[in-house]
């Protein structure tokens, strides 16, 4: 006999607000907006295509603050108001950057954030380890879309460049913002259960 409520996921933190799908529409435009104002903290690094951002770190709160369906469908929107509006890493958009040489990242959130969203509806985001560990992960996730596009775009460079130039240089950036990602969703998490009483 199977347990039917093994396959039933937990809430996520934007369930606890009232209402479905306006509340729903709502949070995706929000998770899209944090992502965008996030990626103004944008620092160039030398030598690399690809800038050190906020944007990851976004990625991953969105994803487990909304959800599977919900986070992926910010990172969506997300993605696709960088075609028209400057939502980008400094202020940047269209097709010429989603296409470009940072263009695999901005496909990689979607994945990232729909697995942190599945990961925190298993009950991964309520513990520092374990969230921390799920962040880290999803961090992972956004390099492993982007490495290979990276180096699709530019064949003529080997795969040691394509890894150092969009993996390498930012293990440190990632780290620190899985880390404090992993430290914000229990946080919430506690907070929550306290005002509850």
């Amino acid at each position: 006999m199977t347990s039917s409520t093994a396959a039933v996921p937990r809430p996520v933190l934007a369930d606890v607000l009232p209402g479905a799908r306006v509340r729903d529409v709502l949070l995706v435009i929000a998770g899209a907006l944090l992502t965008a104002a996030c990626a103004q903290i944008s620092i160039k690094i030398p030598g690399s295509p690809v800038p050190l951002t906020g944007q990851t770190f976004a990625v991953v709160l969105v994803g487990a603050g909304l959800g599977a369906r919900r986070g992926g469908a910010a990172m969506l929107l997300y993605v696709a108001l960088g075609l028209v509006a400057p939502v980008y890493a400094d202020g940047d958009h269209g097709t010429g950057v989603l296409f470009g040489a940072s263009g695999g990242y901005l496909f990689g959130f979607i994945l990232a954030a729909w697995a942190m969203g599945a990961i925190a509806e298993r009950g991964g985001d309520r513990r520092v380890v374990s969230a921390v560990l799920s962040f880290a992960v999803g961090q992972l996730l956004i390099f492993g879309v982007g490495v290979p596009w990276l180096k699709a775009f530019y064949p003529s460079q080997s795969w040691g460049w394509a890894i150092h130039e969009g993996f390498t240089i930012f293990i440190l950036g990632g780290v620190i913002k899985a880390a404090l990602a992993g430290l914000l969703m229990p946080s919430a998490w506690r907070l929550l259960r306290s005002m509850r009483g």
